[in-house]
């Protein structure tokens, strides 16, 4: 900073000093009051270029994996949806077995075992409609052709898993179609029990493979709800103000912005001293 010289009136430094120092107040002072207005400590590249970097890298990586959250909860819904096709035909499955039971049974008659075959023909139908309502975005899940999906579990491009339903669970590939459930007699009826029991522990394998996927995906949404927060956390540090503290400083550079106009005042009345001399 120049030293002042009252007996230089034709420039005057103590004043150009405090018009110096007022402008610097009040471009700090600009700055408090804009991060208050808006609520962010990095308004622009110029206020911190690294930290906007490391910002918006922050933010990039949170919004990613908002996504990815969703993606999974999508997944889940899905596996939500395979999973109560697959309980309604062990349910069925399970009310075929009760029923062949009943036909293995010597002690019914041949109207008996007749009316047993017709209702578990409807069953074995109703196992099929199941299958082709059983579906998601307009796909058949239940019918081994939802195969080879990839699931967007993360922001990266290798955070994927995949994932297939490959057991058809159409009656005819689990044995319990019409030609399958034969209970004329009580040897035909061990038969189609066997058959059924076969079914079932298909039925069991689907599940626990689809329980152990949608485990799996719970683990990953709670891994990533975690990461989102703490990333959060981050690029809040790094690129929101502490309202708090700006607000100290805004009242500083207030107090500081009234000082330094008043001293400016008083240093373009200074060379007025001058006068003294020459009046005399």
């Amino acid at each position: 900073m120049a030293n002042a010289d009252l007996s230089r009136i034709n420039a005057n430094i103590g004043a150009l000093n405090a018009l110096n120092a007022l402008r610097d107040v009040n471009q700090k002072l600009a700055l408090h009051q804009l991060r208050l207005a808006t609520g962010k400590r990095i308004n622009s590249a110029g206020d911190d270029p690294v930290g906007m970097t490391f910002a918006k890298k922050l933010d990039s990586r949170a919004r990613g994996l908002a996504v990815a959250r969703n993606n999974i909860g999508d997944v889940q819904n899905m596996m939500s949806v395979a999973e109560g096709g697959i309980q309604s035909i062990s349910e069925i499955l399970i009310t075929m077995k009760e029923k062949i039971l009943q036909a293995a049974n010597d002690t019914i008659g041949v109207s008996e075992r007749a009316a047993v075959e017709s209702q578990l023909d409807d069953l074995a139908a109703e196992i099929d409609q199941i299958v082709e309502s059983t579906t998601w975005g307009g796909v058949v899940l239940l019918d081994a052709t939802y195969t080879g999906k990839q699931f967007q579990v993360g922001e990266q491009t290798t955070d994927t898993m995949s994932f297939s339903i490959s057991q058809d669970h159409r009656a005819s590939a689990l044995s319990v179609a019409d030609s399958d459930l034969d209970v004329t007699t009580s040897a035909a009826a061990s038969t189609a029990l066997s058959n059924v029991n076969t079914a079932v522990d298909t039925m069991n394998t689907s599940l626990q493979s689809i329980g152990s996927v949608s485990s799996r995906m719970s683990i990953k949404e709670a891994n990533i709800s975690v990461a989102i927060t703490n990333v959060t956390a981050s690029y809040s540090r790094i690129f929101n103000a502490d309202m708090a503290m700006e607000q100290l400083e805004a009242t500083k550079y207030l107090v500081l912005q009234q000082t330094a106009t008043a001293m400016l005042a008083q240093a373009n009345m200074a060379p007025q001293s001058i006068l003294q001399l020459i009046m005399g």
